[in-house]
């Protein structure tokens, strides 16, 4: 149909044609959904498990009477945040809401209603899900190349003086056009091996220390975060992570051009955009 609609096409493709490549190959795109739903599930149902008990602390020890660095609540008909010493109300969104008198309202949690064995039940199965998909994308990550050839910084990415003009572009919008827009940038390269390479396996490590039934296997973990509580908070703290990061990353890919982006996801085909004829 296209050699009909224009005579050009017979020597080649169109400028159009030409612009659209493969850019993310199935196994990445596979990992990008499972590791999705999975990421969210485990939130969710964290979020149940928190419930239980809304405070975090430092150390070995933790109960109501201990000092507390994190407590979400409610006094009365209040809600409240207190980060050490700071408070901020927080009535209708935390702690005290419409529905729900939790420190997490049910809208965020799995199940939608408080229940710790079955908010544990999501949990665990989830978090199996995400170790054993980890697991098989690293191995095919080093086995395809992907890890060297896509996601390891090069060496001029590396120049603090680089970085500098790759955060500078990104706070004025410039996205990378042409060729360049197929490849990561080097602040997409540091956010997902920063995910892959730190934020998960440390909440997993976190998620085993407070196991009293893996403390027993693995009494050595206990003592790399310093006690179950810390492992706690430094648990709840990734997860405060993987919150930040799915924000600036669906916010990126709007600011992107979210069409475009969800096709590379969906399909691995991705249209390269095309510099601004203004922009000098």
């Amino acid at each position: 149909m296209d050699a009909i609609a224009s005579p050009v096409t017979l020597q080649g493709p169109t400028e159009r044609e030409a612009d659209l490549v493969y850019r993310t190959r199935l196994p990445v795109r596979i990992w990008h959904w499972v590791n999705a739903v999975t990421i969210f599930a485990l939130l969710m149902s964290g979020a149940t498990i928190f419930n239980a008990h809304p405070r975090l602390y430092w150390g070995k020890y933790g109960a109501n009477y201990d000092q507390a660095w994190l407590v979400i609540g409610k006094r009365a008909q209040e809600g409240f945040l207190r980060l050490g010493g700071f408070e901020i109300e927080t009535t209708g969104y935390l702690g005290l809401t419409p529905y729900s008198t939790k420190a997490i309202p049910p809208l965020f949690t799995i199940p939608n209603y408080y229940s710790l064995a079955e908010g544990r039940q999501w949990h665990f199965f989830f978090a199996w899900a995400l170790v054993i998909s980890l697991t098989l994308f690293v191995i095919y990550s080093i086995f395809s190349k992907h890890l060297s050839r896509d996601l390891a910084l090069k060496p001029e990415e590396r120049k603090l003086a680089h970085l500098w003009h790759d955060i500078k572009d990104h706070a004025h919008l410039r996205f990378p056009t042409g060729a360049a827009a197929k490849a990561y940038n080097p602040l997409q390269k540091i956010a997902y091996l920063g995910v892959i390479f730190v934020l998960i396996p440390l909440v997993v490590l976190t998620g085993m220390t407070m196991s009293p039934t893996l403390n027993a296997a693995f009494p050595w973990l206990l003592d790399i975060f310093g006690g179950r509580q810390s492992a706690r908070s430094i648990h709840f703290l990734c997860a405060a992570g993987f919150c930040a990061f799915i924000f600036i990353h669906l916010l990126m890919v709007v600011l992107a051009g979210p069409f475009n982006e969800l096709r590379s996801i969906l399909t691995g085909w991705y249209r390269l955009p095309q510099p601004r004829k203004d922009s000098l």
